[in-house]
């Protein structure tokens, strides 16, 4: 069973870009693997709240404007 896990920031997409992602991301294992493994591909996308993630030393905060607008 093909498997893809996404992290990303809390809002930073919404309802229907999540949609398209899992959508994309099925046809990649599919065009990769063959039709046979759509039944049984999972992707799950975890949003991360904010502050709890960080790079370089620095505790990541979504700006508002690049959260995303359902």
């Amino acid at each position: 069973m093909p498997f893809a896990n996404y992290k990303l920031p809390e809002a930073s997409l919404s309802t229907a870009q999540k949609e398209d992602l899992i959508h994309k991301t099925t046809q990649l294992l599919v065009d990769y693997f063959g039709e046979v493994v759509r039944p049984n591909t999972m992707v799950l996308i975890e949003e991360v709240p904010d502050g709890g993630y960080g790079r370089a030393d620095e505790v990541f905060i979504m700006p508002e404007e690049y959260r995303a607008k359902d």
